[in-house]
């Protein structure tokens, strides 16, 4: 009888062929697949991660909030949502605001000389604050003018108009919610919110996003930002301490102002690219 030749790659032969590929399989788990080779995605499309299609910023952008199309930012809507909430407790006099006038008054008697509670609350003066905005706007308008910012004045401008929304917006809810003073200002009302406590959260807390991007380190950013938490927290104390205002009339001014910064951050990272690099809303 003739055997029958054995066929290669039985067992016992020590000789093993390399798997060949399959018709029909998916490409892009080769390593020449769109000559990048990596595993799970072609280079043809843009990662699915809204972190991997992100770019940095230029020079003197604020902040990194990209806009969402269709939904305002997280921290907008909470303000906003905290801040009728507080509202309509002063208005309807209910019992925040009843445990509020109590805590104002045992604020106003604490410790503190009335002499450095009278200067931290003079430090929300628009004769104070103002002038240490308009110099923060004038350094870096020219920082980014001799650098060839693109739109370099737009910073400037977004942090301008955040000020001046202040009284637009203050004025007017003060004289709507006509909240009486603490007992040292008896026979007033339009205490809330407070317009001191407004005018130095912009004016401070616009200074230093402005001055965000001029630090390299780390170190330096999160000290220029807890600077400026501490300095407005300082001001809403000597405020309260001098019986200027109730509580909750600073912290409603910190909510209205968190909106106003939050809307000039947005402006600058909307605008402030070129148009090849500007997200789409």
């Amino acid at each position: 009888m003739r055997e029958t030749p054995r066929p290669e790659g039985t067992v016992g032969d020590t000789r093993a062929e390399p798997p060949r590929p399959r018709p029909g399989r998916a490409l892009a788990h080769a390593p020449g697949a769109s000559g990048s080779g990596t595993p799970h995605r072609s280079d043809d499309r843009a990662p699915q991660t809204p972190r991997g299609a992100r770019h940095p910023g230029p020079s003197g952008r604020l902040g990194t909030i990209p806009p969402v199309p269709g939904r305002p930012p997280l921290f907008l809507c909470l303000y906003a949502l905290v801040f009728a909430l507080l509202t309509w407790q002063v208005v309807a006099e209910g019992p925040l605001r009843r445990a509020d006038e109590r805590a104002g008054r045992a604020l106003s008697g604490s410790r503190l000389p009335g002499r450095a509670a009278e200067f931290l609350a003079d430090l929300g003066n628009l004769t104070v604050a103002v002038p240490v905005l308009l110099a923060v706007l004038a350094c870096t308008a020219w920082r980014g003018h001799r650098a060839g910012t693109f739109r370099w004045w737009l910073p400037a401008v977004a942090a301008a108009l955040a000020m001046a929304a202040v009284p637009a917006l203050v004025v007017p809810l003060k004289a709507a919610i006509g909240r009486p003073g603490p007992p040292g200002m008896a026979g007033h009302d339009g205490f809330y919110p407070s317009g001191h406590a407004a005018t130095a959260a912009v004016a401070y807390g616009a200074a230093a996003l402005l001055l965000l991007p001029l630090l390299r380190g780390s170190y330096g950013r999160r000290a220029l930002l807890a600077g400026c938490a501490v300095l407005n927290v300082a001001v809403g104390f000597g405020l309260v301490r001098r019986g200027y205002h109730w509580p909750l009339d600073v912290v409603a001014s910190w909510l209205l102002c968190g909106m106003l910064l939050h809307v000039m951050v947005a402006l600058v990272g909307r605008y402030g690219e070129p148009p090849g690099k500007r997200p789409e809303l």
